[in-house]
C-alpha cells in the first residue's frame, strides 16, 4: 500500500503566510509604523510557522517511498534543509516575541533594567537585526519554494505517471 503525496497541499500556506508576516513586520520597519501593519505581522506569523512544520512533516513523510540513492538526493536534502532553517529563523522571531508579550502582560523585569513596555517590534535596536533576519526569510522561503520547484519540474519527484 502506498500512501498519498500530501507535502504538495501545504507548501502554499508557510509561503504566504510567512512572506506576508515578513512584508508587514518590513513596512512597518521602513515604511510606515501603523498598528495595522504590527497586527498583520503577529496574526500571521503563528499560522506560518506552524503550517511550515506541517509541510516539513508531510515532506519528510513523503520522501520516505523515495529511493535512497536517487540522483536529485543531493537537492532534496538541501530542501528539507531550507525547510528546517526555516523553523529555526521564524521560530525564533516568534519565541522572542512571545517572551517580550510575556514579559510585558507580568511586568516583569531584569535586574537593573526598566520594565517591558511597547510591541518587541518597537523596542530600540531591534530594526536592523529584525530587518535582516526577516529579509534573509523571505530569501530562504523562496529559494526553498525553487529547490521544490526543481524537484517536481524537473526530476519528477513525486509525480504521478
Amino acid at each position: 500500500m502506498t500512501l498519498p503525496v500530501i507535502h504538495p497541499i501545504f507548501v502554499h500556506f508557510p509561503i504566504v503566510l510567512l512572506i506576508g508576516s515578513s512584508a508587514a513586520a518590513l513596512a512597518y520597519f521602513h515604511w510606515q509604523p501603523r498598528p495595522e501593519l504590527r497586527l498583520l505581522t503577529w496574526w500571521l506569523l503563528p499560522p506560518g510557522w506552524l503550517s511550515l512544520l506541517v509541510t516539513i512533516l508531510t515532506g519528510i513523510i513523503d520522501q520516505g517511498g523515495l529511493p535512497p540513492d536517487a540522483p536529485y538526493r543531493a537537492l532534496l536534502n538541501l530542501h528539507t534543509t531550507s525547510g528546517l532553517i526555516l523553523a529555526l529563523l521564524y521560530g525564533d522571531l516568534l519565541y522572542r516575541g512571545w517572551l517580550h508579550w510575556s514579559r510585558l502582560r507580568s511586568g516583569e523585569t531584569k535586574r537593573g533594567r526598566p520594565p517591558v513596555t511597547g510591541d518587541f517590534l518597537d523596542q530600540s535596536g531591534r530594526k536592523w537585526p529584525l530587518t535582516i533576519q526577516l529579509l534573509l526569510g523571505i530569501a530562504l522561503v523562496i529559494w526553498s519554494g525553487w529547490l521544490g520547484g526543481e524537484l517536481v519540474y524537473v526530476w519528477g519527484v513525486n509525480v504521478g505517471s
